[in-house]
């Protein structure tokens, strides 16, 4: 008797967790079937759009589907471009608040500190240095701009010319400061002595210094127009820096090395 009971215990059991694990079943089976209802993406896209477009692109490559590498190629530049073009509206407004609070010799230590940080961790001079090594080696963070390239050759020298620059000219097209962003009024050897000079441009003069101070020449030198806002920024790499003229050291403050006691 006492065996009957349990027996019929344990069935009662069983066929109750058989009802639970029925019911749990079919509420799951109803969840998911609102969820599909109210979801905007089905899982695949939501796979696709989460990964990389570089490995869409190749992928693409690989499975010789060149209109969706072509539209894959153009979507990266689009996406890499918004990106860049934020950090440098960011950072320029940065600038304009170190200057508008804390004056231009405020600006100039910032940029100091940066660059000196920046060059210990991402812009590493190249393994060779050699003229060569190092026109390639800038080459190729001036690519990282996304704008035309063009490059000239001489006897004296080698000029690579961003039309338009990547950076500061695409600042002023863009109508950075007539949106707000500063210009620095009045001259200072961070504006290369210039007056009006748009306050994303002071890393170049800043970046000079700091090449000369630290390395005792340029590494190239910029060939600006004056006011900035016309003409494109050209990157000078002389075969002899002995060639490298006098002006360029004045507008920065800093000596010929030949002329150096």
């Amino acid at each position: 008797m006492v065996s009957g009971r349990i027996a019929a215990e344990v069935s009662h059991s069983i066929l109750r967790g058989m009802a639970e694990s029925a019911l749990a079943k079919s509420c799951l089976k109803e969840a998911e079937r609102l969820m599909s209802k109210n979801r905007l993406f089905t899982d695949a896209e939501l796979k696709e759009m989460g990964a990389r477009t570089l490995d869409l692109l190749l992928q693409a490559i690989d499975e010789g589907d060149k209109k969706k590498a072509k539209e894959l190629a153009e979507r990266m530049y689009r996406e890499f471009n918004h990106l860049h073009d934020g950090y440098m509206f960011w950072v320029t407004g940065l600038q304009t608040y170190i200057l508008r609070n804390y004056g231009i010799d405020a600006v100039e230590k910032a940029e100091r500190e940066a660059h000196t940080i920046e060059g210990k961790t991402v812009f590493l001079p190249p393994e060779k240095n050699d003229l060569r090594s190092r026109v390639e080696h800038a080459v190729g963070s001036f690519r990282g701009h996304l704008q035309p390239i063009t490059i000239e050759e001489d006897d004296e020298k080698i000029v690579v010319t961003m039309k338009p620059c990547g950076s500061g000219e695409r600042i002023i097209q863009k109508g950075g400061y007539e949106a707000g962003l500063a210009k620095v009024k009045e001259p200072h050897p961070i504006t290369w002595g210039m007056k009006n000079f748009p306050i994303y441009c002071v890393h170049c003069p800043v970046m000079e210094m700091l090449d000369i101070e630290g390395n005792g020449d340029f590494g190239f030198v910029h060939m600006v127009h004056e006011p900035i806002p016309f003409g494109s920024c050209h990157f000078a790499f002389y075969k002899d820096p002995k060639n490298i003229p006098q002006e360029f050291y004045d507008r920065i403050g800093k000596k010929k090395p030949s002329a150096k006691k």
